[in-house]
């Protein structure tokens, strides 16, 4: 499946430049992703649905809640396709089958819905748990992307529980080379150093969204803000505070506080997150 995965997620990328659409279907304006909250909308319609057909209920309460997951199945397709598009190729592989089975389950829950709308109930039901069935294995793909293979979850290290408080040595600053960032070990986390005059900047060097190293990103200024751009997906943070400027990453790369000693030693502690 690897062409046809390539020449669709090339597609997504091309049509769906860095910008403000895509950092909404990403979910960076609210700090999560948007698709699994959007799919579980959906996917509770569908199974609603179902319960109320063995309940034998108002057949107009079954067409809504199909409607209703029907509508909503577009900005979910839409938030998923663009984040999968984004992902390392075992993730996309997944990901792929699991898009397909989700378009096979909308296909079944749309031709439930047109059987009820001509009177049809029975066919109309028996397509909704045929739905249901393939919808499940879709969710069940989707939660073996999310929670085996990590696909959404944010792949910065929590510093708070691995960096005791208060300050720490770093490095001498003469050590840093000016305007370029480098990567530097503090415990058991690999930092991102950049050196700017007497000025030091220090970030969690994995990208929160496929632990892309940092250090090997571009600098940028963006809407007149110093940002990095990491050099795996793009994803775009502000220097200063360590927020996302653009997905496809939607949480922060932890921030670090600096101050310099008086023998030129920079020191490091934890931001405020």
């Amino acid at each position: 499946m690897d062409r046809p995965i390539r020449a669709l997620a090339k597609v997504v990328r091309r049509r769906l430049r860095q910008g403000r659409l895509r950092d909404m279907l990403h979910g960076v304006p609210l700090g999560e992703p948007v698709h699994p909250s959007l799919a579980t909308v959906s996917l509770g319609c569908w199974l609603s649905t179902a319960v109320l057909d063995l309940a034998d209920a108002d057949p107009r309460a079954s067409r809504l809640l199909l409607t209703t997951g029907i509508i909503n199945a577009l900005p979910t397709a839409a938030s998923g396709v663009t984040d999968w598009s984004m992902l390392h190729r075992e993730q996309q592989r997944v990901g792929f089958v699991h898009m397909v089975a989700n378009t096979a389950a909308l296909g079944l829950f749309s031709a439930s819905l047109l059987a009820r709308l001509r009177g049809r109930e029975r066919p109309g039901r028996l397509l909704s748990y045929a739905g249901l069935a393939v919808g499940g294995l879709g969710a069940y793909l989707g939660g073996h992307l999310a929670h085996r293979q990590a696909a959404g979850a944010n792949h910065a290290p929590q510093v708070t529980h691995l960096v005791p408080l208060g300050w720490h040595d770093l490095c001498p600053i003469k050590d840093l080379p000016e305007g370029r960032p480098v990567a530097r070990r503090l415990g058991y986390i690999q930092l991102f150093v950049l050196r700017q005059g007497e000025g030091v900047t220090v970030l969690g060097d994995r990208c929160p969204h496929l632990a892309g190293p940092l250090h090997q990103g571009r600098l940028v200024m963006q809407d007149g803000e110093a940002c990095v751009v990491c050099p795996w997906h793009s994803s775009t943070f502000r220097l200063s505070d360590g927020s996302v400027k653009h997905g496809p990453a939607t949480a922060p790369a932890p921030v670090f506080e600096t101050r310099i000693r008086r023998d030129g030693t920079v020191q490091v502690r934890p931001g405020l997150t």
